[in-house]
């Protein structure tokens, strides 16, 4: 259980973004200079990370929420379409850039996948964002390697077994049930496959 525990924390959602970023700029073939790579990334973490963290001690503290695993159905709609809302923002900030545009993707694909989750909660259903998070990297890794490509089939394979563990941890721990562990899973998953879809088509 301590094991679990460990994993479902150590691998937060919030983590992933800036996993994926770091990914991205360690093995995009294509020069960038240092100064606007440090920038992007700075953007990426105060964005998807420092800000989340803040804003969720925030609503704990004024009792908006009860706990920061955001457990109910309830809890869980404000908190979604602020972090659509900072997907959002970051995407197009990263696309309008005109230098990181495939990394700008991931946010996007971020963005539809949390507002899938955000209709959802309306219908009493709720999905794993750990297994989500962590399935829109998967699935951005593999439209980065097809683009530019290049072999990122351990760093897959590694991610598609850690998103297992993870999804066991979840369901071992009573934190999601195996659907909402799937449904988190392949809605970001389907979601960046579609966000690049659109941009190759474009």
């Amino acid at each position: 259980m301590k094991f679990s525990k460990f994993i479902s924390t150590f691998f937060n959602p919030i983590n992933f973004p800036i996993i994926g970023a770091f990914i991205y700029f360690l093995f995009r073939p294509k020069y960038i200079f240092k100064p606007q790579e440090y920038t992007i990334l700075s953007i990426i973490l105060v964005g998807t990370y420092i800000f989340p963290i803040v804003f969720l001690v925030i609503l704990k503290h004024y009792k908006m929420i009860h706990s920061y695993k955001i457990v109910s159905i309830e809890e869980r709609k404000f908190p979604t379409i602020l972090f659509t809302t900072i997907s959002l923002l970051v995407g197009n900030l990263l696309f309008k850039s005109n230098i990181v545009n495939l990394l700008a993707l991931l946010f996007f694909g971020y963005t539809i996948a949390f507002l899938i989750s955000y209709v959802l909660l309306y219908f009493n259903q709720k999905i794993s964002l750990h297994t989500g998070a962590i399935g829109g990297l998967i699935g951005f890794l593999i439209y980065f390697s097809y683009y530019y490509e290049i072999n990122l089939i351990l760093i897959i394979a590694f991610f598609f077994v850690l998103s297992g563990v993870i999804a066991s941890t979840r369901i071992r721990l009573k934190a999601n049930t195996l659907l909402e562990v799937f449904l988190g899973f392949f809605i970001s998953i389907i979601s960046q496959f579609f966000i690049y879809g659109i941009y190759y088509i474009i």
